[in-house]
């Protein structure tokens, strides 16, 4: 059996994580870790006429200049798996009309970065596949406009909002080659407390990441030198320590959340700090991978979570779901 504990699955020393392209925009490019992502671009719109059809631009880009990069041509993808925060994840679909490479669209919300990673890398572990293709976009003009208030009408932003992140991150998982290595996959339990508050995605999501990171920590016992999750910002990351502190078992010290490391949370009115789907896989495309690379940290449990609500269910009063994933990555 591959499967160790109640949730998570064992990998062989098959999968690495061979290369990443990450496109970002510029307020993202603006913060601490600017200079880890590959391309940054000015402009919202990117040439394009919407912000949705900039932010398919995005994804493709990044699929396109990842296969440029290592010189790999369609017919060695065996699969394309992506998703972003659009409805019928159209970013990632239309994107994929044009790159003509076998799909499988994923919706996780923000948690669809780990999804995509986890599934790819049981594909290949699996036999399935040889090299597969994740990527995971989001956009801060097409997100406010499907899930908040159009940015037209100027609305006051709560203090427990956060921003959503502008980018998108492409990751080649193979078989073969050098890298880091996925080791295990967990995936997350939907967790449900009752938040109904669209503008405190941090509150929403943090009881899944605890219940992820508990359970994926009680099944591997492994010993990591950084947990990452991915996007519960000041007011979730917050959340997440409170739980595990009462259960006497604090991880603080090794413990940081993407949407507090993207953005400069003095410097930029960002709020609670990044989201977005976005915000995971661009930081860990353009800042985590590279410090795997470098060896400045040999073992990362990197976590994407999301909150699964739509804009319909919340206006009917529905509370907001949360779920999250993590592979655990060792170089």
């Amino acid at each position: 059996m591959k499967k160790i504990g109640k949730q998570t699955f064992q990998i062989k020393d098959n999968v690495f994580v061979r290369d990443t392209f990450t496109i970002a925009g510029k307020k993202e490019g603006e913060g601490p870790i600017g200079n880890c992502f590959d391309l940054i671009v000015d402009d919202d719109l990117w040439g394009e006429d919407s912000w949705e059809k900039c932010e398919l631009k995005f994804q493709k880009e990044a699929v396109k200049s990842l296969m440029q990069k290592n010189n790999l041509m369609e017919n060695d993808i065996d699969i394309l798996i992506a998703g972003d925060l659009l409805n019928q994840i159209t970013s990632s679909s239309f994107a994929a009309r044009d790159l003509q490479l076998p799909y499988i669209g994923v919706y996780g919300a923000c948690s669809t970065m780990a999804l995509s990673m986890g599934l790819g890398a049981l594909m290949i572990d699996g036999g399935f596949a040889s090299n597969v293709l994740c990527v995971t976009s989001s956009h801060f003009c097409s997100a406010e406009r499907q899930y908040r208030l159009p940015l037209e009408m100027g609305g006051q932003r709560h203090m427990s909002a956060q921003w959503t992140v502008t980018g998108a991150s492409a990751v080649w998982l193979s078989n073969g080659g050098f890298g880091p290595k996925i080791k295990n996959v967990t995936f997350g339990k939907i967790t449900d407390l009752g938040v109904k508050d669209a503008n405190n995605m941090g509150a929403a999501m943090a009881p899944a990441a605890y219940d992820l990171l508990n359970q994926h920590l009680t099944d591997t016992k492994v010993n990591y030198d950084l947990i990452v999750t991915g996007d519960l910002g000041t007011v979730g990351k917050s959340i997440v320590n409170k739980m595990f502190n009462e259960e006497n078992n604090s991880i603080e010290n090794i413990y940081d959340d993407c949407g507090t490391i993207i953005f400069d949370l003095e410097k930029q009115d960002v709020h609670a700090g990044g989201s977005g789907c976005g915000c995971s896989a661009t930081v860990f495309g353009g800042f985590l991978y590279k410090k795997l690379l470098n060896k400045e940290i040999n073992k990362l449990l990197f976590t994407s979570t999301g909150a699964l609500h739509s804009p319909t269910a919340t206006l009917q009063g529905e509370s907001i779901p949360g779920i999250a994933h993590c592979v655990g990555i060792e170089m």
